[in-house]
């Protein structure tokens, strides 16, 4: 059970510490966040946004008070073509600034089977604050063979609607609905870190 609630924590940025959370930090080498949205029912188009750092905090005593922040810059997003990506930074899409960040800050973790739980939070894209709902999966926890140290990694999914956030144009044309895919491995912070 404390390994599932661990691996619930998906994503993370930093956060302030808890007295009885231990602290884990993403290996951002190996935490992915996949989307793709249907093209004109010609094709499924994708993107990623990856490299991230961040710390999840879980309370081994008090599993509902862990908590999960993630943070990272809309401009970090990853099309594989250039003009797609400038069409995004657009007037049409996010008119994303530099400094312009996408966060997700966990409301509440439900355990909802031995390797699955839900994390909710308030997910903010483009200005926009919407609860959303991460179905997650414990993939394995133990320690990394070659760091030497307690690992974790899980995945998550979930289904956003890019109206809800003022990025809906060309919908329905374009699909509204945004499948999101999220594969993370997080290991145990070391004491100067925590």
């Amino acid at each position: 059970m404390k390994n599932l609630l661990l691996a619930t924590a998906l994503v993370a940025a930093p956060i302030a510490a808890q007295a009885d959370a231990e602290a884990y930090v993403l290996d951002a080498s190996h935490s992915q966040i996949l989307f793709s949205y249907d093209h004109l029912g010609y094709s499924t188009t994708w993107g990623m946004f990856s490299g991230f750092e961040g710390e999840i905090a879980f309370d081994i005593d008090d599993p509902a008070a862990s908590t999960v922040e993630v943070s990272f810059p809309v401009r970090s997003m990853l099309t594989g073509w250039e003009e797609r990506f400038a069409h995004f930074m657009s007037g049409d899409f996010f008119d994303a600034a530099e400094t312009e960040m996408v966060t997700f800050v966990s409301t509440r973790i439900e355990v909802t089977g031995d390797t699955t739980a839900v994390i909710t939070g308030d997910l903010t894209l483009n200005g926009v604050t919407k609860s959303v709902a991460l179905d997650t999966v414990l993939n394995q926890t133990g320690t990394h063979p070659m760091a030497q140290k307690p690992w974790a990694g899980f995945n998550a999914t979930t289904t956003l609607l890019r109206s809800d956030f003022n990025v809906g144009a060309f919908a329905p044309f374009v699909s509204d609905e945004v499948q999101v895919q999220i594969s993370i491995e997080a290991m145990k912070a070391d004491a100067e870190e925590s």
